[in-house]
């Protein structure tokens, strides 16, 4: 049996004595509720307040703002000043195979016994930690006239393929979603490399015995053990494309063809003070990012 004292004002009034049950419940309860109150007060009660903006022509200023139903959500779907921006997520997109490749790769590669493995894995992981504002500010010196790039191209007597790499509407895509892939990186191989890691060392034992190559542990071994994990990281992969803010908004301010369905998002809100249209724009963006999680749920439960 617990007890519970009850205190009033610095003395006890009385206690309530509680089977074990009801105290395991309570303490439950109490643990909860905290997180729970903040979870809707910062994350479903704002959700639901956009949805209602989305519905209104709100500027974002006026009290009472007037209702317009669909209007919002037919002109990000109609209008391609809106809707068009999604073919930047593209270029995110192709980089993210890229981005995964490289990381199955090198994870692959230091699940094995390396000499300085731990050091080559610190160096991988290091980007993913740096502040986005950081990387930015990094990049825009590597890609400025005159600049970390451009003075390796001269160094190697390629100064015919210097280009303005922020500044051409024809590569600067290519050159931030090269940024993406370079913060990246290091979260996707630490993920297949715990994957990897996790394979029984007695089957890599058993297929050295039948003479299988490295390529062969690679292709048969631990790919298939693997392939849950790596399509939940194409799946994440697609999400963060639909979803890229900080480095484009920092390196190219979203200017010369650089600009996101996010920063599109922000610049009607806070720049264009169009509210609802943006609200029903964010609404868009979650439900693009609620179907491909399912997607993602219902392909690895078939194949399992």
């Amino acid at each position: 049996m617990g007890t519970l004292d009850l205190l009033m004002e610095g003395y006890t009034v009385h206690k309530i004595k509680l089977n074990q049950n009801t105290e395991k419940k309570l303490l439950i309860f109490l643990f909860t509720i905290i997180p729970v109150a903040l979870l809707l007060l910062f994350s479903y009660y704002p959700l639901i307040k956009m949805f209602q903006y989305s519905l209104t022509d709100w500027n974002g200023i006026t009290p009472d703002p007037n209702f317009v139903g669909a209007d919002n959500y037919r002109t990000v779907l109609t209008n391609p000043n809106y809707f068009a921006v999604f073919k930047t997520s593209l270029y995110y997109f192709i980089a993210t195979f890229f981005q995964l490749g490289i990381a199955l790769l090198f994870a692959t590669i230091l699940s094995f016994k390396v000499k300085f493995a731990n050091f080559w894995k610190g160096v991988l992981f290091f980007p993913y930690l740096l502040n986005g504002v950081a990387i930015g500010f990094i990049f825009l010196y590597f890609y400025k006239g005159g600049g970390t790039l451009d003075t390796v191209l001269s160094f190697m007597g390629l100064d015919d393929q210097i280009r303005l790499w922020l500044g051409d509407r024809s590569i600067n895509n290519i050159s931030l979603a090269f940024t993406s892939v370079w913060r990246y990186t290091g979260f996707n191989f630490l993920i297949f490399l715990g994957a990897i890691q996790s394979v029984n060392p007695e089957i890599y034992e058993a297929a050295e015995i039948d003479g299988a190559s490295q390529w062969d542990k690679f292709l048969y071994i631990i790919v298939p053990s693997i392939k849950n994990i790596i399509f939940l990281n194409i799946i994440l992969g697609i999400s963060g494309s639909l979803s890229v803010f900080d480095i484009p908004y920092i390196m190219t301010g979203g200017s010369n063809g650089t600009t996101t369905f996010v920063i599109q998002t922000i610049s009607t809100a806070f720049k264009y003070n169009k509210t609802g249209l943006a609200s029903a724009m964010g609404i868009i963006l979650l439900m693009i990012v609620i179907v491909v999680t399912v997607i993602q749920r219902l392909a690895i439960r078939e194949k399992r």
